[in-house]
């Protein structure tokens, strides 16, 4: 860790830093626990040198307002770092999931009137562009499909066959997600199972936002990639707001702009769920 941004967290918390300590997380910053003279904890991230935490900052702030689902608190950011509440970790209960789908459904009851975002931002290290449109389809076929398609072009994994079924897939893409317009809700736009935590109270708390308003079909689509959601979440979300039916056949059009960044991020190993995940519609 850097000694300088110590010195910087140190003069915005106008306390001494007796202890800090390494903590497991992402693969794009270096993460501490700071303890200071007084007994108070933070949480520190650092190491990314863009406007990455101000996005962080910006979204976590955005899920705040809607009053529904509880984020760490933002003490300080800039382009070097960003200073977080620090938040004790409690179990993963049967009780404690069931509540997360609930509030996770209420958050996704707080409605935008565009959908996108009033900021671009990061989904793992890669931009998402949030560019505002009024219709869903637009939204997520040039922000999402498509811009990840490009740069799969770009980083040479876009050969013949992933080509020839992405534009198939172009073509479709109306047809897919028809029947399923809703208004834009608050995303978390990242949600996995290293994306959340349970507190010590047993609440849910939201990490690492890649924030935008959309359509709410895309966030639990994203849940189900990784696993680490029990049931019991499900259950807590379909009793407090249902999804329309055709989500099951819907949710691979959504995994594929997330796999699509897999690809993009980390290489060829993600090029063949790439293309099952569009044979399920060709």
């Amino acid at each position: 860790m850097n000694g300088s941004v110590l010195d910087k967290v140190k003069a915005i918390i106008n306390e001494d830093i007796v202890n800090h300590s390494a903590q497991a997380g992402g693969c794009i910053a270096n993460s501490l626990r700071i303890k200071t003279a007084s007994g108070n904890i933070y949480f520190l991230k650092q190491g990314f040198s863009s406007n990455m935490f101000i996005c962080e900052a910006n979204g976590l702030r955005e899920i705040s307002r809607s009053a529904t689902i509880k984020t760490p608190k933002v003490i300080a950011v800039n382009q070097d770092f960003i200073l977080l509440e620090n938040i004790e970790h409690g179990l993963k209960t049967q009780e404690a999931m069931f509540s997360f789908g609930c509030t996770y459904a209420q958050m996704h009851q707080y409605t935008g009137k565009h959908v996108g975002f009033y900021e671009n931002n990061f989904i793992g290290s890669t931009p998402q562009l949030n560019t505002v449109e009024d219709n869903w389809l637009d939204f997520f076929h040039k922000n999402r499909l498509l811009y990840q398609y490009k740069l799969a072009e770009a980083n040479g994994y876009a050969d013949t066959e992933l080509r020839n079924k992405f534009i198939k897939i172009e073509k479709q893409l109306p047809q897919i997600l028809s029947g399923s317009e809703e208004e834009p809700s608050l995303l978390h736009g990242d949600l996995w199972s290293g994306n959340y935590l349970i507190d010590h109270t047993g609440k849910a708390v939201l990490i690492d936002p890649a924030v935008y308003y959309g359509h709410r079909e895309a966030d639990l689509a994203m849940t189900q990639l990784f696993g680490g959601f029990s049931q019991d979440f499900y259950q807590g979300y379909e009793q407090t707001f249902p999804l329309k039916e055709g989500y099951i056949y819907r949710k691979n059009i959504y995994l594929l702009y997330h796999l699509l960044n897999h690809l993009n991020l980390f290489g060829t190993s993600y090029y063949r769920q790439c293309l099952q995940l569009m044979d399920f519609y060709l």
